[in-house]
This record gives structure tokens, C-alpha cells and sequence, in this order.
């Protein structure tokens, strides 16, 4: 061997995966490696080669751009690219710029294959680097389309605010000087209404009242708003709901940045079954509710091939499900007279998650307050059956574990509820750990927001058990990813013996309950397994990279998932048979599966240790 062949032993020696092979390896790649002076000249004749190559860079530095011009990557010493073609075979798409002049070395197809087929090590590294580069870029389109494009994109930014103390003329000169159907009032630096041309209309010139008096007197107080970063789904949803067409946008700080209007929607592809969702909310009658349901399976199919993101059905669903109990909830009041008292009515797991497939059944209950007399806690039993009953008959099965409203053991007062909770925690047998999956998972659907809070609040100081914790990362533990030995699945069968993967249960539900552990270790409150890593990720900067590969790995799985069950492959609900998915699905799939084992991991270790 040469000096200079010594020299580049002593790197590519230092250089992963090599570090984990026989030095053999190494050697083989030195030896039939090309070494090539890598120029913003020259970049054309070594990058754009419709022959792959492996690239191992020594020196100098290279950007790795989509065709779309995107950039994907900055690569320097020590690190690859080219290795996607030579796994797949597809052409190559990606293009490399020049940076920083540079020395590269080049392995063609043929020693790159040699070294796979010979050290799994090797092919497994490249596997796993490929698998990440999708997980990380899988879902950088979804903005492409209508209903994931986040709200800053669509509206006019420039708030327009004013305090409540101005005058309604002073208010109605703004608004006509900024050339606005719509103001915000702000007091302290927060929100508290918003007053719109329509307003102006109804509760100034309609009444005759004097436009020297205060804004205050005819502002919609404590009015809905939605953050910048949500997307136009979760702004159409919630004006659909509450039929309001003027939507103020805050930021993350609460501060006005501006309004976003049904007319900024309307330049957006329209979505039939958002719109479904607005016909429900003005139902008139259980009979009509009913029928709108009917429509929900049509029009998910079609929605399923309008966008890139088809984990967006489980919001869709959720959402099509509180329309449904919240205008079941409105019909029964009219039947039977308002409400005696404050209640809330709370959904549970995949509802309160907004992540419901298409074969979901229910969870709920009803939240009452502790002075309730025993004819009002009648009125509100019956209320649960009623909902509940009409739920199913509108296509929503009931809990086979019984977790509905309808039933007394979740229709409870505040402190009855606590001490359910209480005592799960405190006594963490393995069925309170699975009623805390359940029930931790919570989300305020219908009714008083306020006796929500109170015990939301409550949950989240009450949760913070270290024992608890230990006990659900011990749980979480006992539930194993399917991949066994090199790297294969560990497969499933049907009394028909056709093979499975469970991808619920193997995969969604495992990263459902690691991150759950995290929020409520953190005091995150949300429910939405997505919303949490992003919470978690503001307070845990430092595990943001592991956080982000479980939120990838969510929506990939839960893609999966969803398109097996529309496509009805004859297996069991939430399973897919791998022989079906493309050679890099399977990589991806593997890849996806061995993070979420390395999750596991580190909750044992974070929580349970001396547990396990």
C-alpha cells in the first residue's frame, strides 16, 4: 500500500459506518475508490454524471438543491450524497452546487454494491441515512396544498387595532381609512373584541344607539383567534363552527398581526367536507344531522386524493365528529329546555388527539359541577344517552370499553373525575396505566370552557408523580416495535394466513404514549400527539432532532395506516402487508420503526431506571 493509500485508510477508517466494520471494508474502498478536485469549473463534468456515484467528501464544502431549487442540505467533510441512486435505481434528481473547492472521493455502482452485499453494516448505514433524508423532507410539499398552507401565507398582514375606550365613530373612521371590514380591540396589549362592518350595521344603525359611545358596547367580546402557524384547515373549521367570517391572527406572544376574512378563504380550494362541517353546525333537526353524516365516506375518499398529507384526515374526522356531538348537544336543549348548569362535554383518545381513523368509535363524557342536585345530574345522564345513541346512529361505534357520556362512570362531577384520576396515578396498577392513555388524552368539545380549564388544571398539577412516570415508561416498554433479527419484520397472520403489520399498535400508539409521557412530565396541555412534540420542542431545545424524527415518523406511519384503510386491503383494521409497499417504503418503514425503538429507549432510561 502506497503512503498516499495509507493516508486515506487513516480517514476513511474514521469515517461511520467503517468505524463498525472489518478493516477489510475500508481497504476495499481505498482500493477502488477515485480520488477527483472537485471546482465551481469543473462542478458540471463530476455532479450532474447520469452515473451514480458514492461521494465522500475530504474536503471543501457542497449544497445539496431539489429540482424545485430548495436546498436540502450543506455537506462537508466526512459526510456522503449520491447514495439515494445507487440504493434505488431512480434517476438522479437532486443537483449539487460548489461552495468551497474541494478534494472527493468517488465509488461507482459496482464496488458500492459489492461492499452492501458483503458487510450488512455498510448497507444498513445507507439505508438508514436514506430514510432519514425522506423522513426529514417527506412532508416539506404539504404546503402545496389549500388546507396545509399555514395561515400567514393566506392573509393580509397589518393589524388594525384600536382601544375599547375609542369611539364607535372613531371606530368606523379607521376602518374606513384603512379600507377594513373588521377591527380588533386591545387592551394591555391583549385581545379583547372585535368589531366588524357588520356590527356598524346591526348594533349601531339598527338600534339607533349613539356613535359618541363607546366601542365596547358593540365589539363581540372575547372573541376566537388562531395563531399564524396554524394552518387554513383549523381557521375554516373554527369559522365554520362559530359562523364568524372575520378571524383575528396572533402570534405566538399573543400580538395582533392581522385579519384573516371568509373572502381570503374563499380564494382557497374549497373542501366538501369542510363544508359538510358547516351544514352540520346549522342542522336543524337529529333527521338532518343524520343525513349529513351519511355523506362523511363519499366525501373522504374524494379528500383523501386532494391532498398531499392524508394524516390530515384524522383532524377532518375529529372535526366531522365535534360537529356532530356539539349539534346533537344544541338538539337536545331545544328539546328538553337549556342546560340547569355549566357543563362540559369531553372527548377522549383519538378524538381529542384530532387523529380518528375511519374506524374510530367513541370516547367522551361529561364533566358536571360538584353543587349538581340529582335532577340536574337526570338531565345531564339523559343528555349522554341521547348524544351518544344518535352518535352511533350517525356511523360513530360505541366504546366497547364503555367510555361514553352515556354511562355513569363518565358522567361525573369535577371532584368525582379528580378522584378517578387521583387514584390512578397514585396506585399505577397496569389497568390505571391504561386508563391514563385513554384519559389523559382530553379535549374540551362542547359547553362551559371555563369548568374545562379549572380541571385541566388541576389534572396537569395532580400528574406530576415520578412514580407515575416510571410506571408509564415501564408500560410503554412492554409494547415492542416488529423488527427482529437483521433487520427483518417481525410479521403477523390471519386465520387466513395472509401476513401483517400492526402499525396502530406496533408503531402510532407507541408514539402516541412517549410523547404523552413528555407533555405531561413538562406540563404541555395539548392533546394532538403533533402539537405536543412541537410544545416539547420549545422546552426541550436539546432532544428537538429526536422529537422531530417522532413527529416524522408519526405522519409517515399514520399514512400508511390511513391509505390501507381506504384502499380496504382485506386485512385487520390498521394493518398493511409489506410485500405491498415499494422497496423504499420498506426502508423507510424499518428506518421509521428503529427510531421509534430508539425513543423507547430513552424514555426507560429518563423515567424508569431500576423500574425495568
Amino acid at each position: 500500500m502506497t503512503i498516499e493509500q495509507k493516508e486515506l485508510l487513516r480517514f476513511i477508517v474514521a469515517q461511520a459506518p467503517f468505524t463498525e466494520l472489518a478493516p477489510a471494508a475500508a481497504e476495499y474502498f481505498v482500493a477502488h475508490l477515485q480520488v477527483v478536485y472537485i471546482s465551481r469549473e469543473n462542478q458540471h463534468q463530476w455532479l450532474n454524471t447520469a452515473e451514480p456515484n458514492l461521494y465522500l467528501i475530504r474536503s471543501g464544502s457542497f449544497d445539496l438543491i431539489e429540482p424545485s431549487g430548495e436546498l436540502v442540505a450543506r455537506l462537508s467533510e466526512g459526510e456522503y450524497f449520491g447514495f439515494p441512486s445507487l440504493l434505488t435505481g431512480d434517476e438522479i434528481k437532486n443537483r449539487l452546487q460548489v461552495q468551497t473547492d474541494g478534494i472527493v472521493y468517488l465509488l461507482n455502482q459496482e464496488s458500492f454494491d459489492f461492499l452492501r452485499h458483503q458487510y450488512k453494516g455498510f448497507e444498513q448505514y445507507f439505508v438508514r441515512a436514506h430514510a432519514n433524508r425522506l423522513l426529514s423532507s417527506h412532508y416539506k410539499t404539504r404546503a402545496d396544498n389549500w388546507s396545509e398552507r399555514r395561515i400567514s401565507q393566506v392573509m393580509h398582514k397589518g393589524a388594525v387595532t384600536l382601544s375599547p375606550d375609542a369611539s364607535i365613530r372613531q371606530t368606523a373612521k379607521k376602518m374606513s381609512q384603512h379600507g377594513v371590514s373588521s377591527i380588533m380591540v386591545m387592551e394591555n396589549d391583549r385581545l379583547v373584541g372585535v368589531v366588524t362592518d357588520r356590527d356598524l350595521r346591526n348594533r349601531v344603525l339598527a338600534t339607533e344607539i349613539d356613535p359618541k359611545e363607546s366601542v365596547s358596547l358593540i365589539m363581540s367580546a372575547k372573541p376566537k383567534y388562531i395563531f399564524e402557524n396554524n394552518r387554513v384547515f383549523s381557521a375554516l373549521h373554527l369559522m365554520l363552527r362559530h359562523n364568524i367570517h372575520h378571524l383575528p391572527v396572533l402570534d405566538e406572544n399573543h400580538k395582533p398581526l392581522g385579519m384573516l376574512t371568509s373572502t381570503d378563504l374563499l380564494r382557497q380550494q374549497k373542501s366538501d367536507p369542510v363544508q359538510l362541517i358547516g351544514r352540520i353546525y346549522k342542522a336543524a333537526t337529529v333527521a338532518e344531522v343524520k343525513r349529513y353524516a351519511f355523506e362523511i365516506p363519499e366525501l373522504l375518499l374524494g379528500f383523501s386524493n386532494k391532498v398531499e398529507d392524508i394524516s390530515l384526515m384524522g383532524k377532518l374526522l375529529s372535526g366531522i365528529t365535534d360537529a356532530l356531538t356539539s349539534r346533537l348537544i344544541y338538539l337536545y336543549q331545544e328539546d328538553f329546555g337549556a342546560a340547569p348548569t355549566p357543563f362540559s362535554w369531553i372527548c377522549f383518545g383519538s378524538q381529542a388527539r384530532e387523529e380518528q381513523t375511519l374506524h374510530s368509535d367513541q370516547d367522551n363524557g361529561l364533566l358536571l359541577p360538584d353543587e349538581i342536585t340529582p335532577a340536574q345530574y337526570d338531565y345531564f345522564a339523559a343528555m349522554g344517552r341521547f348524544v351518544c345513541e344518535h352518535l352511533t346512529l350517525c356511523g360513530i361505534a360505541k366504546c366497547p370499553g364503555n367510555i361514553m357520556a352515556s354511562e355513569p362512570q363518565c358522567c361525573l362531577s369535577l371532584s368525582h373525575w379528580l378522584a378517578k384520576f387521583s387514584h390512578w396515578i397514585k396506585s399505577p396498577s397496569p389497568s390505571a396505566i391504561l386508563n391514563c392513555k385513554i384519559f389523559f388524552d382530553l379535549r374540551f368539545v362542547e359547553g362551559s370552557s371555563e369548568l374545562y380549564k379549572n380541571f385541566n388544571q388541576k389534572l396537569t398539577d395532580m400528574s406530576k408523580d415520578q412514580i407515575f412516570f416510571a410506571s408509564m415508561a415501564t408500560d410503554i416498554n412492554n409494547n415492542s416495535v416488529p423488527i427482529g433479527l437483521f433487520n427483518q419484520f417481525k410479521l403477523e397472520q390471519t386465520e387466513q394466513k395472509h401476513k401483517y403489520l400492526d402499525l396502530k399498535k406496533r408503531g402510532v400508539v407507541i408514539i402516541n404514549d412517549i410523547v404523552r409521557l413528555y407533555a405531561l412530565n413538562s406540563g404541555v396541555r395539548a392533546a394532538n400527539t403533533v402539537e405536543r412534540v412541537d410544545a416539547l420542542v420549545k422546552i426541550l431545545p436539546h432532544n428537538k432532532k429526536d422529537l422531530y424524527d417522532l413527529k416524522d415518523c408519526w405522519r409517515f406511519l399514520t399514512q400508511l395506516r390511513l391509505r390501507s384503510q381506504i384502499n380496504q386491503e382485506g386485512l385487520p383494521s390498521n394493518c398493511i402487508n409489506p410485500e405491498a409497499l415499494t422497496s423504499l417504503e420498506k426502508h423507510q418503514l424499518k428506518e421509521a420503526f428503529y427510531l421509534v425503538k430508539q425513543a423507547q429507549q430513552a424514555a426507560a432510561f429518563k423515567f424508569a431506571r431500576g423500574s425495568l
